[in-house]
């Protein structure tokens, strides 16, 4: 890739149509592949906007979900293709897409260096033969895919199971699969043997006569141990991991899953200190379960590791890639303030760019029961509050994406809906609860709300194809670090920032990303004392001295870090040790009860 960052999923509809957008500059993006209603609404929407015919796929055909995808897939990668292969016969003139293509490079890319060079020649012979070679060094940027592997409801036909094949996460790989593309998907949210073993069915993941793969595979995590493990259990099966994408599990968009304590740099050190014995493990059982299909393979393809969550300057992207040896960096939350590249409406984008770091916040309002990224002043959040003041808690479930819950029904439904909500309450009220007990109890209930809407609303909004009676409301997730940008962007001007051409961000009063994960991490350790002091228990203070220490340990190697990158100022160092310190002091005021255990 000649781009050293990507762009991560953006909820469900925010990064939908990203790839027809910046694929054919060479920009790695990934679209989610959750929301097959979404999926057919969007092939429409582009393929009228393109004046071409477009047949739609019925939801109550056989397998509509898979060939949904499969279908929008295809459109992607035949558009773009195009897309790419006009742009490359294009002239090289100052402002063309083939002059914009080669600017938004990075400053080391050797084809960039070509490029600034050619530029330079007088026109004649040698200026199109240089021309021709830089065109064939260009290279359409990959279109991944993401599935949350645990998103992954059961589904009924006639209140019969349609069977494992037929469950949302195996039906959308089968999408995938059988699609044109040849590219990556993104498995995040944790392990699902199942959806990992429904890989083996798919030839295009084996690698062919060249050892290429047709189609690879991408996780997403948080830590060392739980990429390793994942990892072996597909390399057993002969399913190769090309990257980790590792993710910290606070100072991220969206769904936030917190590590016991770990922090992002630590992290990082292991996959630094630990690839290669994790390659060579993997390369055996790779080899192995390989020979086992009669596939021999004389070296194991290349394996990525990337990192993503928080990422806020040139400098700090730059110290990834050299000080952990890292492939890449994600870029997620900043190119919501892009509006060429995703889709944000305009009440939604005018109240981000109005953010303080105050209106971003840790929610438990998923029905996934996973902690959430979330914006105050999203419509969604909103409505939420209305429908409660009202004495109607709860969403209508139409889509049933994030059905899960079992403890009123037989079938599953959303913990988001008005049907558990109702439900719920009911109980809580026939428990005869102390006033203030029963209120904190329905407040956690009520908290939830539907993101299966409101994760795809502002797609239709901006691109005007909401439906008359459809819910407006918008919810987006945006990670922390965007309270730091304030603007709307173009993406040259982001891509610029990102490779240190300009500056975007008020730096002076951003924390360094690591402090700033810190800083969650304490005021998230803050959340689960306050819990351990209404119900007690030896486990759980265990559970907390771990997690503290974990803590401690990470400050005392960022201690070290920061007095070892030699490229900060004294000023900056002293800044750093100076915050660092302060978050130190704040951790060690926290106390569990007894005589903490770290350096004891």
């Amino acid at each position: 890739m000649l781009h050293t960052f990507h762009i991560p999923v953006l909820g469900l509809g925010y990064s939908i149509d990203t790839p027809l957008k910046v694929a054919r500059y060479g920009i790695s993006s990934v679209l989610s592949i959750v929301d097959d209603d979404l999926i057919e609404r969007i092939r429409q929407y582009h393929t009228e906007k393109f004046c071409l015919e477009f047949t739609p796929i019925d939801k109550k055909t056989a397998d509509s979900r898979a060939k949904r995808i499969t279908a929008y897939l295809n459109f992607l990668k035949q558009n773009i293709d195009l897309q790419f292969e006009q742009l490359k016969q294009q002239d090289f003139v100052p402002g063309s897409d083939i002059c914009r293509y080669f600017e938004l490079l990075p400053e080391h890319a050797n084809l960039k260096h070509g490029y600034e060079l050619m530029m330079s020649y007088p026109d004649g012979e040698s200026k199109i033969i240089f021309q021709n070679l830089l065109r064939k060094g260009m290279v359409i940027g990959p279109i991944d895919v993401n599935i949350m592997a645990k998103v992954d409801k059961m589904n009924f036909l006639d209140n019969k199971y349609t069977g494992d094949h037929n469950s949302d996460a195996l039906a959308a790989l089968r999408g995938f699969a059988q699609s044109e593309l040849s590219a990556s998907v993104v498995l995040s949210a944790g392990m699902n043997p199942k959806l990992y073993s429904y890989l083996e069915q798919f030839a295009d993941f084996f690698p062919d006569e060249n050892g290429q793969m047709k189609k690879k595979v991408i996780l997403k995590v948080s830590d060392f141990r739980s990429a390793f493990i994942q990892a072996r259990f597909l390399a057993k099966k002969g399913i190769w991991v090309s990257e980790f994408r590792v993710e910290s599990g606070l100072n991220c968009g969206g769904h936030a899953f917190a590590t016991d304590g770990y922090l992002l740099g630590p992290i990082l050190e292991e996959f630094k200190l630990k690839r290669g014995e994790m390659l060579d493990e993997l390369s055996a059982c790779y080899k192995m379960a390989l020979s086992q299909r009669s596939l021999l393979l004389k070296t194991c393809p290349d394996q990525r590791i990337t990192v993503q969550g928080g990422i806020g300057t040139a400098e700090e992207h730059e110290f990834f890639l050299h000080h952990y040896g890292l492939s890449a960096t994600g870029w997620g939350s900043p190119f919501l303030l892009v509006p060429e590249v995703t889709n944000v409406d305009n009440n939604t984008l005018a109240n981000l760019t109005a953010a303080g770091t105050g209106d971003y916040y840790l929610s438990n309002s998923s029905p996934l029961g996973v902690l959430f990224n979330n914006f105050k002043h999203n419509t969604a959040e909103q409505q939420r509050l209305a429908r409660i003041e009202s004495g109607r808690p709860g969403s209508p479930c139409t889509k049933k994406y994030l059905c899960n819950n079992t403890e009123f029904t037989t079938e599953p439904i959303c913990t988001a809906s008005r049907q558990y909500q109702n439900l719920k309450i009911k109980q809580l009220k026939s428990l005869k609860l102390e006033k203030s007990v029963y209120q904190a109890q329905v407040n956690q209930v009520t908290e939830k709300v539907c993101l299966c809407e409101g994760l795809c609303a502002s797609a239709y909004l901006k691109n005007g194809i909401i439906k008359p009676k459809e819910n407006k409301a918008v919810a987006i997730c945006p990670g922390p670090n965007l309270a730091y940008f304030s603007g709307i962007y173009s993406l040259d001007e982001l891509v610029g920032h990102i490779y240190g051409r300009i500056n975007l961000i008020r730096q002076g009063d951003r924390p360094h990303i690591f402090l700033q994960e810190l800083n969650l991490y304490i005021q998230y350790f803050k959340g689960l004392l306050n819990q351990y002091h209404l119900s007690k228990n030896d486990k759980k203070k265990k559970q907390l001295l771990a997690f503290k220490d974990q803590l401690l340990i990470g400050v005392d190697y960022y201690k070290t870090l920061f007095k070892t990158i030699s490229h900060q100022a004294v000023s900056q160092l002293q800044v750093l040790l100076q915050d660092l310190s302060l978050s130190e002091a704040q951790l060690d005021q926290m106390t569990i009860g007894e005589l903490d255990s770290y350096g004891k």
